[in-house]
């Protein structure tokens, strides 16, 4: 059998072909011009290969990363193949075009005679009603005419779009969701809430103030442009100082590496509880998430019930970091924060907990201790966690390996994925609560929303490192090897089921992140012997920051044990009952039952501190890096 090696060999020896062997000298000087570029290994590894084929992956890679600049991370690639499969399936459907003929004629009819009925009775009950989540069209002003046939127009579009992009035969229910909900963003854009001459709330502030809305509208828009560009933070960040008004529990950063700070926080009881929590936030925004201002400050929560709170701080990576992957951020990440709490309390069992994108790697961390044998954990906490992304929301519609390939080519060029091409990506999900409302509010009605602290905190952009956002990208997204057993830590895979300790997940209502569908699949992966459920209402970030006594919060919990039969989520939805107020007290004290006796907090600064002295006061430096 003639090896690929060989058969290049082979190939050089024709005239025609023009590939040629390079002397030492030569070679070292493309390999080292190949790294710069960061072509694949097996191009660098190649004795002979050809200028011209370097020099055409080159200027293809170049051209893709500066074209994604412009169509924002978007495959223009995908997305046009995606639209022409379904105007082809579409046009290969008859019965389905029919259909949609004989539904535009319907709610032509039924807009016409809302109409009519509207000259007969001008308070006439609407023909269609928004979805419960749509608050463009709410108030009085949307329900007199002209406006109120504009809004139901609109309405009676966007439902007659949701059946022409779903239930096309030969079309996955992915490239359905796909192209519906392409198709929602296009119409969102023309809603006529965005139009100042076509929604009554803008009408009546210009009449009311003489027009001064759209002059503080113009200044608003000035002023976020004149920052964007100068890559200021957005008004009112400044009221909420890192270190001063925010992330501000006391602590000592006790260990540092090139990935992490891991800081230590001071007790405030004179007894803790023996058992400390390590918290791993996730590394796509700062960790102070979870160290907001006092009042809602997860760690100064379990710090004042007495619990020891290590927390780890993320570096923000730069282009020198473009090739650290998932196993650095595992080794460098929970399980150096887990060697160094071992050595200040040694022989303590420890509570992980992990948020988002940190709950998955601290699962990682766990199945992999599991398979190995350590069993230093107490019990692990995820925070809106996924570990199955066979239902990852709507953020999974457009990670494809056209998607990623053509991403990766943007991240390999600048070494990492810029924060705000991040954030764009999250604010489409949500941009009719993110985009259009602030056109709106900001810029048409000149009203600045009132900054808070977690709005500073989503401003507080970082960065995700080549190698890694890669990897995470095709091992989760695309083919869900940790749900699967495949996933490799140390090159041997890990499992779910291999995790035995106690373990809690939390998932929030409403989140476009980690849908709560989508983290309740643990319950079909874990083999412990005790797994609970809880649901709070709020999304991604809301939910997770839930202190007691924030208004209007409930949430939903149950327990399985190892022999109890599966139950489906929306069965478990229906059946579970409604608990009102934080979720907060409720998982303290499951944390309390499993964290031994209490011991004095003196304690805690043993011998064994000092290797471990203080570096510097919390927050930290890693904080700070833009």
């Amino acid at each position: 059998m003639t090896t690929k090696r060989a058969h290049t060999k082979s190939l050089s020896l024709k005239p025609d072909n023009k590939i040629q062997s390079l002397d030492t000298a030569r070679r070292k000087k493309m390999r080292n011009l190949a790294r710069h570029y960061y072509l694949p290994g097996p191009i660098l590894e190649k004795e002979y290969f050809t200028i011209g084929h370097y020099t055409a992956e080159t200027i293809d890679r170049a051209f893709k990363a500066n074209l994604a600049r412009l169509t924002l991370g978007i495959s223009p690639a995908g997305a046009s193949g995606l639209y022409f499969n379904w105007v082809s399936h579409l046009a290969l459907s008859p019965g389905k075009q029919m259909e949609l003929v004989e539904k535009a004629c319907r709610k032509l009819l039924k807009l016409n005679e809302y109409c009519i009925e509207l000259l007969i009775n001008p308070d006439a009950a609407s023909c269609i009603e928004p979805l419960s989540q749509d608050k463009r069209f709410s108030g009085d002003a949307w329900q007199h005419w002209p406006y109120n046939i504009l809004h139901q127009s609109f309405l009676l579009t966007q439902q007659w779009w949701h059946n022409a992009t779903n239930d096309i035969d030969g079309l996955s229910d992915k490239e359905e969701q796909v192209i519906s909900f392409v198709a929602r963003q296009i119409l969102d854009h023309w809603s006529p809430s965005n139009y100042p001459w076509l929604n009554p709330k803008i009408i009546a502030a210009t009449q009311k103030q003489g027009g001064m809305n759209l002059v503080n509208g113009a200044q608003n828009l000035m002023e976020d442009w004149k920052r964007s560009i100068s890559g200021e933070l957005p008004v009112g960040t400044e009221n909420f100082i890192v270190g001063k008004d925010i992330a501000i529990t006391p602590g000592k950063v006790i260990y540092r590496n090139h990935l992490i700070e891991l800081i230590q926080y001071s007790p405030t009881t004179d007894t803790v509880y023996s058992k400390p929590v390590l918290i791993v936030p996730a590394w796509i925004m700062k960790y102070y998430i979870l160290d907001l201002s006092p009042h809602n400050s997860l760690v100064k929560y379990l710090v004042d019930k007495g619990h020891t709170v290590f927390m780890i701080s993320w570096r923000n990576p730069s282009s020198e970091d473009s090739n650290y992957g998932m196993s650095d951020y595992l080794k460098l990440g929970p399980l150096a924060a887990l060697d160094a709490i071992s050595e200040i309390l040694p022989g303590k069992k420890i509570h992980s907990v992990g948020y988002c994108l940190g709950g998955t790697l601290s699962a990682m961390n766990a199945a992999a201790m599991a398979r190995d044998g350590d069993n230093r954990l107490a019990s692990l906490t995820l925070l809106a966690t996924q570990v199955d992304f066979t239902e990852a929301g709507e953020l999974s519609l457009f990670i494809s390996d056209s998607e990623v390939s053509y991403l990766e080519n943007m991240m390999r060029e600048q070494g990492y994925l810029d924060g705000s091409q991040m954030a764009g990506a999250f604010q489409i999900l949500r941009s009719n609560d993110l985009i259009w409302s602030r056109l709106v509010n900001e810029y048409m009605l000149g009203e600045r929303q009132p900054m808070t602290d977690l709005m500073a905190w989503n401003a507080d952009l970082t960065h995700m490192p080549y190698k890694m956002h890669s990897e995470y990208l095709r091992s989760m997204f695309l083919n869900n090897d940790l749900a699967n057993g495949r996933y490799l830590v140390d090159e041997r895979p890990i499992a779910i089921s291999d995790i035995r300790v106690p373990i809690l997940s939390v998932a929030t209502e409403k989140d476009h992140v980690a849908p709560w569908h989508s983290v309740y699949k643990i319950l079909q992966l874990s083999d412990t012997d005790e797994i609970t459920f809880l649901l709070t209402s709020g999304g991604h970030n809301a939910g997770i920051v839930s202190e007691p006594g924030h208004p209007r919060r409930h949430y939903r919990i149950a327990t399985t044990k190892e022999n109890d039969q599966y139950i489906d989520p929306d069965t478990w939805f229906k059946d579970t009952p409604t608990q009102e107020g934080s979720w907060w007290p409720t998982w303290q004290k499951w944390l309390a039952d499993k964290s031994g006796e209490r011991i004095a907090s003196r304690s805690l600064t043993g011998a064994s501190a000092k290797d471990y002295p203080a570096l510097c006061d919390a927050p930290g430096t890693y904080v700070f890096q833009s």
